[in-house]
Formats: C-alpha cells, structure tokens, sequence
C-alpha cells in the first residue's frame, strides 16, 4: 500500500521491543513514526506536534493508558486511539472502546491486525482532509479574471494585486458596499504562493460581538455557557494559508487589541486557556466604512489601522467606472443565463442606457441583483429597458450631502463626483428623459449631453421622450 500521509504516528508503550517493533511495522508500510515510554511524555508531544492517530499500552508505568485514553478524549476530541494489551478480556475490549478508543487490539498480534487498524485510521484521515478542503473550496478564492472592468482604475487595481499577491504583506481593502472587496482578497490568495492552503473569511459584522473572539481565536472546553467541548479557531483553520477579515471596522475595541496582539508574531491564547499558541497566516482585511473617521470617533485603533494598512487598496464605486457597468452587465447576463437555463442574447439600446444613467449605491452587487431579475423576467431575445428595475426606491439612497473629501482627492475631483451624482439623481427621477432633465437643470440638451460624456454618463440614443414598450415590473 502507498501512504501519503501528513501527519505521523504517536506510539506510546513503555516496552523498549514493543517500540522498536510498532515502529518497523508501521515504517515498512510507509508510515511515520514518533515514539515514547510514558502517558506523560505522550501527553507532551502531543502539545508540541499533531499526529494523526495514538497507539498506547493500556498499562504503562505512572499514568495508564486509560487515563491517558481520558486525558486525549478531552484535549483532542477528534484524534483517534487504538488501544493494545497483553491482559485482554472481553471486558476490557468493552472499557477501552467505552473510554472513546477506536478499536482495541490483544497481544500478542498480527502485524496485519495492526496495519488493518491504522490504515482505517488513515483512511479516516484522508477523508477529513478532504471534507476540510472541499468545505474550504464553498468558498473558495476568487481569480484575478473575476475581477472585471477595463476602467483605468480597475485595470490598476489588476496591476497592483498582482504585484502584491506573491508577498506576504498585509492588505487593507476599502470600498463601498458591493464593489467588490472579496473578489479582491481572494484574487490576492489564489496568486500567492499560500494558494494551496487553507483561505478562511470572517465577516465581522455577521457575528456578534460576544461570539467573534471564540470564531476567531477558539476556546476551551467549560470557558463560558454552552463551551461544550474545545472549539479551535478559524486563525488555526487558516495556518499555513490566509485568513479574510472582512467589515473589520465593526469589531469591538477589546478584541481589536487582541488582534493587534496576534499581528505582532501570529501568537494568540484560546478563550478560558493559558497555553499560547502560534500560527502563520497572511491577513487581509477590508471595511465599507470611512476608516479615518472612525479612528477620529475612537471606534478604531489608530495602532491597528497602522498594521494592516502596509498595502492599501481602494475599490471605486461603480457610478465611477463609466463603460465598466456595461461589461459587467454583460458578464453577469453570460452568467445568469446558463444557471437560469435562458437564452437572452444581448441588451437592448434602451436598456443600456437605463443602466448607464442609474446611479448605483449597491454598486457591483446591485449590478447582479438586476440583471438576474431582468433575465427572469424577460421573454424577448433581448433585455429591455422595460424589465429592469424603475430604480425610484434606489434613487432615494443617493446621497444628499456634500461629497467628503478623502484626502486623496483634488476639488476638481470631488466637483465632478458631485456633478455626476447630480446630473444621474435628476435623469431617474425623470425617468432618462434629457429634454426635462435639461430643463430642470437650466442647460441645453447639447450642453447637458457634453457633460454627461465628460462624466461617463450614457443615456444612449433612445433618451426615455420616444415612445417604446410600456413600463411595469
């Protein structure tokens, strides 16, 4: 038999023949092996190593085996023993499997007795292996070819992430809501050279505040009501690979400085522990929110904004990527139609233009949500203009201030953002009719179209005053 196994074998027995014996069995069928001649050195090692599975001697000089067994059954719940003796009965065969061992071996034996026990238990570990990659692979890394646009700022933002990928350095992403923040931190996996571990991600925010220390960090079996059993954390999860913190500017205060802890030497203690642990993974972490501002409010430290700001990334809305909103509609229709099993070709002239003039506060999100209600809707070869949202409940969420100034931005900059979300607010609420828009705002259809382009705002041909299909949802 080929094994291809990760992890060793712990060997526990305070016989010196037995040792040497177990050992030259296992090692001719391609296992490794660590051995020692005491529950409490088995014990050690197992705080040191990780094993895939235990073999003991029931009776060992100082703790027994049972004890032992005990001792395992609590720390490492899930880790297999298989128990062997010289004093076999029927009773204890019972006992030892009771006590949580696997299976139960009487000497003497057969080497193909044993082999046949440890190779269910590798066996047993091959399928958990697998289990945890194809649950890491639900949710498994974005590519750099998801991420989609051929905007200016879109195809720098390519550029960047694959200039930092194959580094371990920290990332900040920021970006509104649904502009694509862990389409980014997953492309920053799958380019580097972690890509065959493990990628975790956390949502801060989707986890109450009381409960994201024992997700992140794990804890110990009686640390507070309802800690049932040791609980690892997705930090431990994620070792070796890169873990995604995602709205991280909506963790608490305390647990901020934990992770600012854990930043220092990937080193971190499990809730109602004393043993500190470490492991090495690559953080990346992104926030919707303004992060200077809440640094100002005192809801952010400024020393771990300091720590994981060592690359930043911004992601620009989508009002802000002109004829990106067309590709990506076109891409998410592409999609849409082979999961949905529809054969819409294309988007029609008056369709294009109702998307290019929305505003988009949802941003790429919004996008999706649109296109696959269009095509669940439409019964034409085409989307019309008539089977996309009328955006009148989106078009309330613009926003009403002033434009904030990010500190990146020049006052022309921050002029145009203002314009451009002026100029779309008023089309929708006019439906895309430039004759009125133009009107309302005191220009002149030819003076409102010169700005529209300078803006990246297209309303296309059919400006919503020509007759068409009738509107309805």
């Amino acid at each position: 038999m080929s094994v291809n196994i990760d992890l060793p074998i712990l060997v526990v027995d305070d016989e010196k023949n037995m040792r040497s014996s177990l050992a030259t069995v296992l090692g001719d069928e391609g296992y490794s092996v660590e051995l020692v001649e005491s529950a409490e050195q088995g014990l050690a090692m197992l705080e040191r190593e990780s094993f895939f599975m235990v073999i003991t001697d029931a009776r060992l000089g100082g703790m027994s085996g049972y004890e032992f067994l005990a001792r395992v059954r609590q720390q490492w719940p899930d880790l297999p023993v298989l128990m062997i003796t010289a004093y076999a009965t029927p009773k204890l065969a019972v006992e030892a499997i009771k006590a949580g061992a696997i299976d139960y071996l009487s000497k003497p034996f057969a080497p193909e007795e044993l082999l046949h026990a440890v190779n269910r238990c590798a066996e047993r570990h091959r399928l958990l292996q697998e289990n945890a990659q194809l649950r890491a692979r639900a949710g498994e890394a974005s590519r750099l070819e998801d991420i989609v646009g051929e905007s200016p700022q879109m195809r720098q933002l390519r550029q960047l992430i694959q200039t930092v990928a194959p580094t371990d350095a920290r990332v900040l992403i920021l970006g509104e809501s649904g502009t694509g923040k862990e389409l980014v931190a997953g492309a920053l996996h799958s380019l580097s050279h972690r890509r065959q571990a493990p990628y975790v991600r956390i949502n801060c925010a989707a986890i109450p505040e009381t409960l994201l220390e024992s997700e992140l960090f794990g804890h110990e079996k009686g640390a507070f009501t309802g800690a049932l059993r040791q609980k690892p954390g997705r930090v431990e999860e994620a070792n070796g690979g890169t873990i995604f913190l995602d709205e991280i500017a909506d963790m608490s205060r305390p647990l901020q400085a934990k992770l600012l802890r854990f930043l220092e030497d990937g080193s971190f203690t499990r809730i109602g522990g004393t043993q500190e642990l470490r492991v090495n993974v690559r953080l990346i972490a992104a926030t919707n929110r303004d992060i200077v501002q809440a640094i100002r409010d005192g809801q952010f430290r400024e020393d771990l904004f300091h720590r994981l700001n060592v690359v930043q990334m911004r992601l620009p809305p989508l009002r802000e990527r002109g004829d990106d909103v067309l590709l990506l509609a076109e891409h998410f229709l592409k999609h849409f139609n082979a999961t949905l099993n529809k054969h819409v070709k294309g988007i029609s002239k008056g369709a294009r233009q109702k998307l290019m003039a929305h505003h988009w506060p949802g941003n790429v999100r919004e996008l999706r949500n649109v296109i696959e209600r269009a095509l669940i809707l439409e019964l034409d070869d085409e989307i019309q203009a008539v089977s996309l949202p009328d955006f009148k409940l989106e078009a309330q969420l613009h926003k009403t201030r002033e434009p904030q100034p990010r500190g990146d931005e020049s006052l022309d900059e921050l002029l145009a953002n203002f314009e451009r979300e002026l100029i779309s607010s008023r089309l929708e609420r006019n439906n895309f009719s430039l004759t009125r828009t133009a009107e309302q705002l005191k220009l002149s259809r030819h003076a409102l179209r010169y700005r529209m382009q300078r803006l990246n705002i297209s309303a296309g041909e059919d400006d919503g005053d020509k007759g068409g299909r009738e509107e309805g949802a």
